[in-house]
């Protein structure tokens, strides 16, 4: 197997409203099937699934709790970070832990979409960010 990430899917309550999210965000929405709303992001997409869909399709019960898995988003500067997390409050997300400095020695803070998906906003110098906009581990 090829290591790569190529869509990552929420499996979402309300459709409609978690997609306007991501495009007042600034994501642009590729109509390929209106049952599934689909942004480029970098290297992969993005992929907002309805749970009522997404739960037979994957044959389980998604929980109800926060997930132990949140997304990240890598930027090319602090200032970068602080704006990318203003963006979340200004469409309708929810600041979770303000932009501050990492004991790794960046800049992060850690936003929620309206339906509790967890985002972390980071830059990290030790890790570059191409022109093509993918990230790499260091050296």
């Amino acid at each position: 197997m090829e290591s790569r990430v190529s869509i990552i899917t929420i499996a979402v309550d309300d459709l409609d409203r978690m997609a306007t999210f991501y495009q007042a965000m600034g994501l642009k929405r590729h109509r390929i099937d209106d049952g599934v709303a689909f942004f480029q992001m970098g290297g992969a997409i993005l992929a907002l699934f309805p749970r009522e869909v997404a739960e037979p399709d994957a044959g389980i019960k998604f929980g109800k709790g926060p997930s132990r898995v949140y997304l990240a988003y890598n930027t090319r500067s602090d200032a970068e970070v602080d704006e990318v997390l203003a963006e979340a409050k200004r469409s309708g997300g929810r600041i979770v832990k303000p932009a501050g400095r990492a004991f790794w020695g960046g800049w992060y803070g850690y936003f929620a979409d309206p339906e509790g998906n967890l985002w972390e906003v980071a830059h990290n110098p030790e890790f570059p960010i191409d022109e093509t906009g993918n990230i790499r581990l260091p050296a």
